[in-house]
């Protein structure tokens, strides 16, 4: 097997690439369903930063003193029992990687035929998605070099478009829109009302992926050392570009023309370039998502992996090819989420993907006080920064989404925790199994 390890660079593109794709490129338009104050719009994405940096420093002690490929899955089993890190992988398996790849693809989908005069046909788009989704797996499944290199590249160009596009919309646009970006009289109650938390699961989904380097760490050259590095400087880029993102689209375009709309970046950049501009610009957006896709289809496996590791029943999922890469466990998440392609429409899964995934990281970032007390002369290469109070922002802002999710989506919030207890049952089973 070989011994390569990814360097610090490439795992802290996989961190930007995993945030910047779906979730920025579509949350604005439901955003405005409920807020129309720029303020607060961007406040929300400020906000959503401050949580993801406040969990990033969290499971970056959790990683350096926890080193294993894995993420929450490596974290919940050790911390607290290993049902609790199987149900992780099993969400992370089902929900977190694969679900959040297929709407990536499918929004890379949708973007890339707004070239087209009519748009596209549903089923052309299904397999426009589904074909970059195979490419990648392919290649992911392959040669550590082709990987990595892979995701250097797009990440690369993504942070280049994305600065180039924010330039050139705010220089190109003939009339700005009149949003108004400083505090109004209103404004600090909607800061604190139900529509700003519910706008605040689009934007906690759109951060999801801050914990990407988590799954790569027993492959990171020094994870003790460059872990908490490559989460703080991943996560704070992102903020930067999803301020800047959505400051764009709300500076060059009508409101009332993105609300309810998926594909608000080509509706901005419509406004700003016109029609052609808008056209092509839609398909570089695009081309951005290929890294998202590239991303998770890189990390997740790596649970799946871990898992097979250390359950006997499932050690086929362990297995690696000469290169080291877990060919088998890549093959499975992108048939997950091929299936969701297939089946699914990009409304069905969002905000149920968004609720799992919240639970899975407070429970792991509520883990850092139970590792402290358990184990207090454990080595901490790394000590999360103003603990106690970094864990306590993150742990408030997420429950105070996920209390929002269950009173006022709970089809969807019923539906999450159906996928957790469905995984404790799997648990059971597997365990059984290996007994006899």
């Amino acid at each position: 097997m070989s011994s390569a390890k990814f360097r610090h660079t490439t795992v802290t593109a996989v961190v930007i690439a995993n945030m910047v794709g779906t979730g920025v490129f579509t949350s604005l338009g439901f955003q405005l369903l409920e807020l129309r104050s720029g303020f607060v719009l961007l406040m929300l994405w400020i906000v959503g930063g401050v949580a993801a940096v406040c969990g990033a420093m969290t499971y970056a002690e959790l990683g350096a003193a926890l080193p294993r490929s894995g993420g929450e899955y490596n974290f919940l089993a050790r911390i607290y029992h290993p049902a609790a890190g199987f149900v992780s992988g099993w969400v992370s398996a089902t929900i977190g990687f694969a679900a959040p790849t297929a709407l990536a693809a499918i929004t890379f989908a949708a973007y890339a035929t707004s070239v087209l005069p009519e748009g596209s046909d549903p089923w052309v788009r299904k397999l426009l998605a589904s074909a970059l989704l195979i490419t990648l797996t392919v290649i992911h499944a392959g040669r550590r070099r082709n990987s990595g290199g892979l995701q250097m590249i797009f990440t690369i160009l993504k942070i280049g478009v994305i600065v180039a596009f924010c330039s050139a919309a705010l220089v190109a646009v003939d009339l700005p829109q009149p949003t108004r970006f400083l505090p109004a009289a209103g404004d600090t109650s909607l800061l604190t009302s139900g529509a700003f938390a519910i706008s605040l699961i689009y934007v906690s989904y759109a951060y999801t992926g801050w914990n990407a380097a988590t799954y790569l760490s027993s492959e990171l050259e020094d994870p003790q050392r460059t872990l908490p590095r490559i989460l703080l400087v991943g996560t704070t880029v992102v903020m930067a570009l999803y301020v800047a993102l959505n400051f764009t689209f709300l500076r060059v375009a009508p409101m009332d023309a993105m609300t309810g709309q998926v594909e608000v970046g080509y509706i901005a950049a419509e406004a700003a370039f016109g029609d052609f501009g808008g056209r092509f610009t839609g398909f570089v957006l695009a081309l951005l998502l290929v890294s998202t896709v590239s991303a998770m289809t890189l990390a997740g496996p790596r649970v799946l992996q871990v898992i097979g590791e250390d359950f006997h029943g499932l050690r086929l999922l362990a297995r690696t090819n000469e290169d080291g890469i877990p060919s088998i466990a890549i093959y499975l998440q992108s048939t997950l989420a091929l299936i969701f392609i297939l089946t699914s429409t990009f409304e069905s899964i969002l905000v149920f993907a968004g609720f799992t995934l919240a639970l899975n990281s407070f429970v792991t970032v509520a883990g850092v006080f139970v590792l402290r007390l358990r184990q207090p002369d454990l080595p901490r290469p790394y000590r999360t920064f103003a603990y106690p109070l970094t864990p306590l922002v993150y742990l408030s802002l997420t429950a105070w989404t996920l209390w929002f999710v269950m009173v006022s989506k709970p089809v969807e919030g019923l539906f999450g925790l159906g996928v957790i207890a469905s995984g404790l049952l799997f648990y059971f089973v597997t365990l059984r199994a290996r007994k006899t």
